[in-house]
């Protein structure tokens, strides 16, 4: 398993990392262990959570992830073997502390109920879950409006979260931070705010990267690349698009359309792209999921891609794009088919 390094911290993760979003709610207690032990025996030492899973998020079933997690390391007494990471609510969820929006005293609660769950005194990386400002992730790229935003005030709360992430890795609580669902503004103002303060740096980004949504090759990867904010790609197969199970409308038991009733990820642009991945893919004997996963972790900017899975079944594929190097041939048949389809979603 390659290694890299998260920002300029010197912690040292798997190039894969371990996603657990489903357990609580997909998966049982006993379906989350047997992937971990999974993950641990392929070598990984990274696992990625937060206090909104399982999901979808609900009072019912938010932070059953954490909890999951945490009775695995009180079994298993192996939290020293992790790097783990976690992340506070961005705002606006309705239940999460009533919906209110990331800052300094909402940090101190909802770690310390991370904390709690986990059954660990620190979390590796500490996340903000999503931009509460407003951004273009999700489905929320048509009708993104950053001209509403009052800058004022969105500085203002960025400086009370870091103010308080230094205060808490200073205590041990955290080692390193990062933000999910950013943009590259936002995070020029995380860095500008703790070099100006000497508050802690952010050492990573989790944003979803796969064929079908590439935002993050042009000014995220200028900034990535200068400032050592290190991607860490979820969503490498669309959420199960990329596999081609999806495909002509179909809903497979248990799949994650099946389960959250609904995919925004399946319109005629992203079949017609799939198809053409998949025949790609066919055309080289490769496995579709492999390639996928193998393309997002060939990519300069990415520090390590997160693969979650349903059943362990699913996760024996994900794993084994472990050990794929793409060949030339088909990163220059993966480079033409997104020219043809830039934004598929």
């Amino acid at each position: 398993m390659d290694m890299k390094t998260l920002g300029r911290t010197g912690i040292a993760v798997t190039d894969i990392c371990l996603g657990t979003m489903t357990w609580g709610s997909q998966n049982t207690q006993d379906e989350g262990h047997a992937q971990i032990a999974m993950a641990r025996d392929a070598g990984i030492n990274f696992m990625d959570t937060a206090e909104l899973y399982a999901v979808p998020g609900s009072p019912e079933t938010s932070g059953r992830t954490e909890e999951i997690i945490g009775n695995w390391f009180a079994a298993n007494n192996d939290r020293d073997k992790w790097v783990l990471a976690s992340k506070i609510g961005g705002g606006g969820n309705g239940f999460l502390r009533s919906g209110r929006r990331a800052d300094g005293p909402s940090l101190r609660e909802a770690l310390d109920g991370s904390l709690k769950r986990l059954k660990t005194d620190y979390i590796d990386l500490y996340q903000i879950h999503w931009a509460s400002r407003g951004h273009y992730h999700f489905e929320n790229y048509w009708r993104y409006a950053p001209e509403k935003q009052e800058t004022a005030d969105v500085l203002a709360n960025l400086e009370d979260m870091l103010d308080v992430l230094g205060d808490l890795v200073k205590v041990g609580k955290i080692r390193a931070i990062g933000v999910s669902n950013e943009t590259t503004w936002g995070i020029s103002q995380w860095l500008r705010i703790a070099e100006a303060k000497g508050l802690p740096r952010l050492a990573s980004v989790q944003n979803e990267y796969n064929f079908l949504r590439r935002l993050f090759d042009h000014d995220l990867a200028e900034l990535s690349h200068h400032e050592d904010v290190g991607l860490l790609a979820y969503s490498p197969l669309a959420a199960g698009m990329l596999t081609g199970k999806y495909l002509e409308g179909a809903n497979p038991k248990g799949s994650r359309k099946d389960y959250q009733k609904g995919f925004w990820r399946q319109n005629e642009f992203s079949e017609a792209a799939t198809r053409e991945y998949l025949a790609l893919a066919k055309a080289h004997g490769l496995d579709p999921a492999h390639m996928a996963i193998a393309f997002c972790r060939s990519r300069p900017f990415t520090t390590s891609t997160i693969i979650g899975a349903t059943s362990t079944e699913q996760l024996a594929v994900n794993l084994g794009a472990k050990d794929l190097t793409l060949s030339p041939d088909v990163l220059a048949g993966i480079d033409a088919i997104y020219r043809r389809h830039p934004r598929p979603l």
